[in-house]
Parts: structure tokens; sequence; C-alpha cells
């Protein structure tokens, strides 16, 4: 082998070194940014109960008596399907300050399930990739959310499954009662990455 290709040879081994080093720092520097991404339940909108309206509402007696009868039917027919949408707080703080690199994470996946008081109920995702920028602020995930409140606390009985969709979708709803248990995963240089384990994301605190 001639100089001219072993010169050619190393040159181009250096290349690849310091590609493959460039691609390993941009990595490391996802992971970080990965385990400094927060999330936080915000609130409850948009709340029906068998199609009936739950905003505004805070008692049995705030209903009128056309949607009264429309809400005995269903539970009569053992069913009182909830729909609703749920809005997460994503918060990235890669934002470039305190030595930290502004970085924009983009969430590929979000798997979650529905908790009512502890209790799990239904599971999902997201439909498509969501930007959170490192901005230090924080970015609303909006799920829609559907459930028969009978399937998973019909046991209780008809006033108390309302009193529960007034408690969560009524007049000053109580999000506090929901929680999330959730996997995200996060695109990186070699493919997403989801999180080691799963998270619960309540109310109170960015998780």
């Amino acid at each position: 082998m001639t100089k001219a290709r072993v010169s050619a040879l190393v040159l181009m081994l250096c290349v690849l070194l310091l590609q493959g080093c460039a691609t390993l720092g941009e990595i490391a520097r996802t992971l970080t940014s990965l385990k400094r991404l927060q999330f936080r339940l915000q609130g409850i909108g948009d709340f029906t109960l068998a199609g009936v309206s739950v905003e505004g509402k805070s008692q049995l007696r705030d209903f009128s008596v056309a949607d009264g009868i429309r809400l005995l039917a269903a539970f009569r027919n053992g069913s009182l399907p909830a729909r609703f949408l749920l809005n997460v707080e994503a918060r990235n703080p890669n934002d470039g300050s305190g030595g930290t690199t502004r970085t924009i994470s983009t969430l590929t996946r979000f798997d979650w399930r529905l908790l009512i008081d502890d209790q799990p109920t239904v599971s999902g995702g997201i439909d498509r990739p969501l930007e959170i920028p490192g901005t230090g602020k924080a970015t609303v995930i909006p799920l829609r959310l559907e459930l028969d409140l009978y399937e998973f606390f019909g046991r209780g009985g008809y006033d108390d499954l309302l009193n529960l969709a007034l408690a969560l979708g009524g007049r000053g709803g109580d999000i506090s009662r929901v929680a999330l248990d959730a996997q995200p995963s996060v695109s990186t240089p070699i493919g997403d990455i989801a999180w080691p384990e799963r998270i619960t994301i309540v109310s109170r605190e960015f998780r």
C-alpha cells in the first residue's frame, strides 16, 4: 500500500472517529435533557356524561329534568360514558441557563394509563410527535379521553357516579383525584428512547 493510500485511510478513520464522538456527545446531551423533562396535570375541561355537559354544575339539582332523565336512562342501561379533555403540562428546563444547553425535546410517544381515585381505567397515547422547546415554560399536551364510569365505578350507585362526574368535571373540579401512569419517549440520534421506568403524573407538582 502506498503512502498516499495510507494517509487517506488514516484521514478517513479520523473523520469517522470525530463523527462518532460528535454523535456520542449529542446522545449524552439528549439523555441529560431527557432526565430534566417534567410533567404535571393542568386541569380537566369539556366534561360530558352520556352526552350531558357537566361543566358549571356542582350538585345533582343543577341538571335539568330532561338531562336527569337522560342520565338515569343511561345508568339503567348499564352505561355512563364520560368524555373530557385532560391537559398535561410538559416542561423542558433546558433553556441554556445554569450551565445547560438549550435544546428542543421531541416527544415521540406518550403511553399513558388514567387513574381515578388510584383505580386504573383506560389507556392510550398521543397521535403525533410534539416538540417541547427549551424555554422553561410549560407546553400543554391535550388528551381527549373517553371511559365508561359505570364500567369502573358502577357499584357505587347512580348518585355516587354523578357525584364523581361533578367532582372531576363540574364547577371547581378536583383534579387531585386524577393521575396518569405514563412512559414518555423522546427522539435521539440513535432512535427513540423511553423513560426507563413509568412515572406517575399528578397535579400537585412537576415530575
